[in-house]
């Protein structure tokens, strides 16, 4: 018998911020990223959201402070993000608009 560990996929970023991100830090207020560790780089995947017709995967290491500025840019009606192409350019990632690159502690991909 296989034991399936399959990450939740909400329809948009909004769904995901208000019904995973922030139940778990009212659950956890301490917690600084979503895995609850304080350094690390980790490959989990926390979950997933669409946006713009691809799925993108948000890894457990992300920070939830940055999670929260791309909220409320969102909650401003403002769109938050900006697709980057990785440095290899075999891949995406989301990166928040105006945000610095360097130290982004947000890890969310195509």
């Amino acid at each position: 018998m296989t034991t399936t560990n399959t990450k939740e996929t909400f329809a948009d970023f909004h769904t995901f911020y208000t019904q995973a991100v922030e139940p778990l830090k009212k659950e956890n207020p301490e917690y600084r990223r979503l895995d609850g560790k304080e350094k690390g780089d980790t490959r989990s995947v926390f979950a997933y959201f669409m946006y713009q017709d691809k799925k993108w995967k948000v890894i457990a290491d992300t920070y939830i402070d940055r999670l929260k500025i791309a909220f409320d840019e969102l909650a401003k009606g403002n769109d938050p993000w900006v697709i980057k192409a990785q440095r290899d350019n075999k891949g995406e990632y989301l990166a928040i608009k105006g945000q610095p690159v360097r130290n982004a502690k947000l890890s969310i991909f195509a």
